[in-house]
């Protein structure tokens, strides 16, 4: 298994990740360098609608929930986009992007005919060498991301997914409950 560090990557939780920010979580990596890395939790949605979020761009209506995106800035909105990239955009995989404000939802085409958009309230975000020492530890899985995956429609079961996907001894955590201690 490949577990180079970097962006449009899947950091998938392992079972001995007890910090309950990330419990059975899969994270898109969408930055990683020297400083540090951020990341997006992708199977953490609120029952905030994007559109009572952002009632600035009624283009939003019918996006569906706001996300979870992680523990730091819990008031910053993320946007994460398929479709068609802008200049300004921060490419994560080829058509996916962070868009760098609520603005550039505003540039027409820009999601092209089947566009689509998550909103992230928060992000997951890593010191210099912490997501490394992580990843050393047993903490965080990776596999390569996928825009299918990430843009599903419901993300209730992606993390017993991706433990079906890391196979062998992962395998049977598919199975494990939200939390172990009511089983």
């Amino acid at each position: 298994m490949d577990q180079k560090i970097v962006k449009g990557k899947f950091l998938i939780a392992t079972p001995i990740l007890r910090d309950p920010n990330f419990w059975q979580t899969v994270v898109l990596l969408c930055e990683h360098g020297p400083e540090g890395s951020l990341g997006l939790v992708l199977n953490r949605p609120t029952e905030v609608e994007v559109s009572t979020a952002v009632n600035s761009l009624p283009n939003l209506a019918g996006v569906g929930r706001v996300f979870s995106g992680g523990p730091v800035q819990k008031s910053a909105m993320l946007i994460l986009c398929h479709g068609n990239e802008p200049t300004e955009g921060s490419t994560i995989l080829k058509n996916i992007f962070l868009a760098k404000d609520l603005d550039m939802m505003k540039i027409p085409g820009l999601l092209g005919p089947e566009g689509k958009i998550k909103c992230f309230l928060g992000y997951a975000g890593w010191g210099q060498g912490q997501l490394e020492t992580e990843i050393k530890t047993g903490a965080w899985k990776l596999l390569p991301a996928n825009s299918d995956l990430i843009f599903i429609p419901d993300p209730t079961f992606l993390w017993q997914e991706m433990m079906h996907r890391l196979g062998g001894e992962w395998e049977i955590y598919a199975t494990m409950p939200p939390d172990p201690n009511l089983n």
